[in-house]
């Protein structure tokens, strides 16, 4: 590993790309929240590049890949991803310049395909039975094939997908809510934004409840979410952070994106209202409190979702 000097230009490049990154509202969910003496936020995370959460992650990861000389213009980034973690790679590499190459699954929606294209990320296919699991086999290949051409950054075990939301989600959360917030809850996919932003709320206040969400199945249709007992566990991910662990119904979820855009003036995504559903039967729960979560992206990024939901 080096470090690249001051003078790289792509140190400017990432100095003026970080205003984008991070600083998203908190949303209170008033009408869809019965419960009087508990309030709910979400940090709107679809405010950034991308559109979604995974530019915190994202930009966090190339930033370090390039101040430790391992990304550059003439050597790029491989992971695997299927959603918004690829389109975040993608967006942030065509404004730095730097080429991208994505191990997509090949059922990966339409959506998030065109995305990819049009932002001239490089697209290698793999198998629509092995998931995700079987892209992150095929990336980490192909880095240790063409070392001077790829290096792997493997999102799921890279530890600077978690810093970026304990050094940046949890401050905001606990800044945005007046170091108010009693309670954060959130879904696990690559459980960045679950263990560095619990971990850094529970050093600001150890009685800060976590509280993390998975699908109830193996087979359910949150993109993005991982059912840990049913796939390859993050490296990342920590078991000892979570107070609580709560399951979600897809089917559930599906029907609150209806609910939250007639009440709460709210487009979201399946995994978006995941995190609004347990967050809503965690304040039946409760007789007082602040609960935040994370609305990781925005329902325009499913054109399918409203065709069929809406």
């Amino acid at each position: 590993m080096q470090t690249v000097s001051i003078n790289n230009p792509l140190i400017e490049k990432l100095r003026q790309l970080e205003k984008f990154v991070g600083n998203t509202p908190l949303y209170p969910i008033t009408r869809l929240n019965t419960k009087p003496n508990v309030k709910i936020y979400a940090k709107l995370e679809w405010q950034q590049i991308s559109n979604s959460v995974k530019a915190r992650a994202a930009f966090n990861i190339i930033k370090q890949a390039v101040l430790n000389g391992d990304i550059h213009e003439h050597k790029g980034l491989i992971d695997a991803s299927s959603g918004n973690t690829a389109v975040a790679y993608a967006a942030i590499g065509a404004k730095l310049g730097i080429p991208v190459t994505l191990c997509v699954p090949e059922n990966a929606s339409a959506a998030k395909k065109n995305a990819l294209q049009a932002l001239g990320a490089n697209i290698i296919y793999t198998s629509r039975f092995g998931g995700t699991d079987e892209a992150q086999q095929k990336a980490n290949d192909l880095s240790l094939e063409n070392p001077l051409q790829y290096f792997y950054t493997n999102q799921y075990a890279n530890d600077n997908n978690w810093k970026a939301h304990y050094n940046g989600t949890a401050h905001e959360i606990w800044n945005q809510t007046k170091e108010k917030v009693t309670h954060f809850i959130a879904g696990l996919g690559t459980t960045g934004t679950f263990v560095g932003t619990s971990r850094k709320l529970k050093e600001l206040n150890p009685d800060i409840q976590t509280i993390s969400l998975q699908p109830n199945s193996a087979m359910h249709g949150l993109e993005g979410w991982k059912h840990l007992e049913s796939a390859i566990v993050p490296k990342i991910y920590d078991d000892t952070i979570a107070d609580e662990n709560r399951f979600v119904d897809t089917y559930v979820a599906f029907d609150l994106i209806r609910d939250a855009a007639k009440f709460e003036g709210l487009l979201l995504s399946p995994s978006a209202a995941a995190n609004l559903l347990g967050a809503l039967q965690l304040a039946e729960e409760i007789e007082d409190g602040v609960i935040v979560t994370t609305f990781a992206d925005h329902a325009s990024n499913y054109p399918e979702i409203l065709e069929t939901i809406l």
